[in-house]
């Protein structure tokens, strides 16, 4: 009987052991978070950190790899699908949120604390008018440039497009480089066709081009001619150097304006702390008062509407949204945040302040063209070649083509 009574008493041990282990086990939650921009990796670790600090039960693993938009189409195939996505605003977003396998956030208390603007260009980009994601942050593509050589030429901001090749000529009268141009990498002459095609291409383009109510060759004629004209303002072989060389160049004053989004400030700035840099927005029209800065959503967070941990996924989206946190990644990243009351206060994009205050903002244009179009690449190859008429029809025989699969 004692001998039982052992037995027993150690069969106790071993069931309350395994059970707290499985306890303990059970409310240990792994989370993926796949996101798409590499400069963002540092500072989402940092909140990640901490998360995890009010949140010990959670563990979050940041992942984020080249080419991320194409990596996780292919993850999509294989239903293999991230617990929480921090992705671009963009055509590919959209084409995620149509498969159906994100989740619906219309009812979400903290979706409201955004942006109206930057939500509807989220719902533009798919079917229907839910709410697949949440805006996080926006970007805005700007022209950098150095304060303290426009102040040794005496020149001001151009505000309007006539002004703005006025002040390029002004720059070469004097020996200088109005444009250091990094279209080596096919994407980055995106930062002034968006800019000049967002101002250009007339009202609604995007869905009458769906309709085929209209073409690019009889709304982007000014657009590519305005794009072309920039190639001569720019340093010699603008095609053979890439975005990390025209950061570096820019920031030791090889030029004084660079067309790049605000995501290339702190880049730059890491060069050279002590650049005198400011930003404004590509003057491409000639009524100042009509000139838009083109902003879309940089991030939108989302996650897998069947992850099998939905609680603990959203709860660090909301964490993300609190002001605390929405306010630390813009500062880091010097971007804008889609959450209302945060603001962006740096100095170096105050001149870009008005637009968001008037409402003269507009969407990435190419944030709307089928991916499969690859108009990047299609406008490199223009700037090398300069026909018009040709690259147009071009633009439109692809769409054409994608519009079709």
């Amino acid at each position: 009987m004692k001998y039982l009574r052992s037995i027993i008493s150690v069969l106790l041990v071993v069931v309350m052991v395994f059970g707290l282990s499985a306890v303990g086990f059970a409310q240990e939650v792994e989370l993926e978070f796949f996101q798409n921009k590499r400069e963002a990796v540092e500072t989402f670790d940092r909140l990640i950190e901490k998360f995890e600090k009010e949140n010990p039960d959670i563990n979050i693993e940041q992942n984020h790899v080249p080419d991320a938009e194409t990596v996780l189409k292919s993850r999509l195939t294989r239903n293999n699908i991230p617990d929480i996505m921090g992705l671009g605003g963009n055509f590919t977003y959209g084409q995620i949120a149509d498969a159906g396998i994100l989740e619906n956030f219309d009812d979400a208390s903290y979706l409201t604390s955004t942006q109206t603007a930057y939500r509807e260009m989220l719902q533009d980009l798919h079917e229907g008018n839910s709410n697949y994601g949440i805006p996080f942050t926006a970007n805005a593509n700007t022209v950098l440039y150095n304060k303290d050589k426009f102040d040794e030429l005496g020149l001001d901001i151009p505000q309007t497009w006539d002004e703005f090749i006025e002040t390029a000529e002004t720059i070469q009268e004097n020996d200088g480089t109005p444009f250091y141009l990094t279209f080596k990498d096919a994407w980055t002459i995106m930062v002034p066709w968006n800019s000049l095609a967002a101002n250009l291409q007339g009202e609604n383009f995007i869905q009458r081009r769906k309709d085929n109510e209209v073409t690019f060759k009889e709304n982007y004629k000014k657009v590519a001619e305005r794009i072309y004209e920039l190639l001569d303002y720019g340093q010699d072989d603008v095609f053979g150097f890439g975005y990390s060389q025209g950061n570096q160049a820019f920031a030791n004053g090889e030029s004084f304006m660079y067309i790049q989004g605000v995501w290339a400030i702190n880049p730059i700035l890491e060069s050279n702390p002590d650049l005198n840099l400011g930003a404004f927005a590509l003057s491409a029209v000639n009524d100042a008062a009509e000139n838009m800065l083109v902003s879309g959503v940089d991030t939108v967070l989302t996650m897998n509407k069947n992850t099998d941990h939905p609680e603990a996924a959203e709860k660090f989206i909301k964490f993300l949204l609190e002001e605390e946190n929405a306010q630390f990644y813009i500062d880091q990243q010097m971007t804008f945040s889609s959450v209302e009351n945060v603001f962006q206060e740096d100095p170096t994009v105050v001149d870009l302040k008005e637009y968001f205050e008037t409402g003269n903002i507009a969407p990435f244009p190419d944030h709307y063209y089928p991916s499969g179009m690859q108009v990047p690449n299609l406008i490199q190859g223009f700037l090398h070649e300069g026909n018009v008429e040709e690259f147009l029809e071009e633009l439109d025989s692809e769409w054409n083509k994608v519009q079709s699969r």
